[in-house]
């Protein structure tokens, strides 16, 4: 092809491929569902306020414009597949006429150790929102809800957080199409620190195990060294799900070097840390502060040992031996 024949080429080129992209584009929207007519999106209403507190509290607030009086009754309703579960809206009427619909409730996931708590029980997953409104004449009005603004904030506490009482996570999310709903994840295994005693011959743990994955029987305690596979056992008393044991000092406190080490439960092949995670807490470590003790040992020596949360929630002990105790020793603060 000649030089002077090149332009008119590749315009035709071009104009081939833009006809072919209209063309696309008109049969995608005849295969749509909004282009046929009679169709008509359910309206959107706006959250005032949509959060999970305290991992597992939901508050949700959203304004309704129609008047007080043509409402009789309201219910956010929650569903997934086949699942749907209702909470009762309460009606507060505003001075611009408009109505502000609000909930307050406790939600519970499906797991068979968290009883004894009212309100909706949800299953791992994707739950749709919906407000659902019964006027005075009868009639039931649905809206769909959009998606909350996203909160940005570096405080001291999470946007959300874990339920203390059974470790399940719910959280606001965003549809891809813009819409609010509540993502439910259930609790994973873990061993949650709930506190631990400084005494002057021993440190105690106690803490809940979650979403066990054998019998409480089979799991022990251990110290695991830092970058090593050296680890002190120590034996578990349980109460139900709930254990209590003393850390193995005698064993972590040899020489003079200092070493940091971490506590976990093993049973059989399972080896999972100690910490505290059910909690809202952003910066654990600058929270659950502890000071430095000296203890003695049932061997007769002493060491200096620091029991803390480490930024990441983990319950970490470091030890330091350095003398034998003194006959008649007594605790030294």
């Amino acid at each position: 092809m000649s030089d002077s024949l090149l332009p008119y080429a590749v315009g035709a080129a071009k104009r081939a491929r833009r006809a072919a992209v209209r063309m696309r584009r008109r049969v995608e929207q005849m295969h749509t569902v909004p282009a046929i007519d009679g169709v008509k999106p359910r309206p959107l209403l706006q959250p005032v306020h949509f959060s999970v507190s305290g991992g597992r509290t939901l508050n949700f607030a959203v304004s309704f414009p129609r008047r007080p009086e043509a409402v009789s009754a309201a219910h956010l309703e929650m569903s997934r597949g086949r699942k749907v579960v209702h909470v009762e809206l309460e009606q507060e009427p505003q001075s611009d006429g408009s109505l502000l619909l609000t909930a307050t409730a406790p939600l519970r996931h499906d797991d068979p150790s968290e009883t004894g708590t009212r309100g909706p029980v949800l299953s791992s997953g994707m739950w749709r929102m919906e407000v659902v409104v019964t006027e005075s004449d009868g009639r039931e009005l649905r809206a769909k809800i959009a998606s909350a603004p996203a909160e940005s904030s570096d405080g001291p506490t999470l946007a959300t957080s874990p339920s203390p009482t059974s470790g399940a996570v719910f959280r606001p999310v965003r549809s891809v199409d813009g819409r609010s709903m509540l993502n439910v994840r259930g609790p994973r295994h873990q061993a949650e620190l709930t506190s631990f005693e400084l005494r002057w011959d021993r440190i105690v743990v106690h803490g809940r195990l979650i979403a066990p994955k054998a019998p409480v029987e089979e799991y022990v305690a251990e110290a695991v060294l830092r970058r090593s596979s050296k680890a002190a056992a120590a034996p578990v008393a349980w109460d139900g799900d709930r254990f209590t044991f003393d850390v193995p000092l005698a064993e972590m406190a040899v020489g003079r070097t200092t070493r940091t080490w971490d506590m976990h439960l093993k049973a059989g092949g399972n080896r999972i840390k100690i910490a505290r995670r059910l909690t809202d807490v952003r910066h654990p470590k600058q929270v659950y502060r502890t000071p430095f003790r000296i203890v003695a040992l049932d061997n007769g020596s002493l060491a200096r040992v620091h029991a803390y949360v480490t930024p990441a929630g983990v319950l970490a002990v470091s030890c330091t031996g350095f003398g034998t105790a003194p006959r008649g020793a007594e605790e030294v603060a």
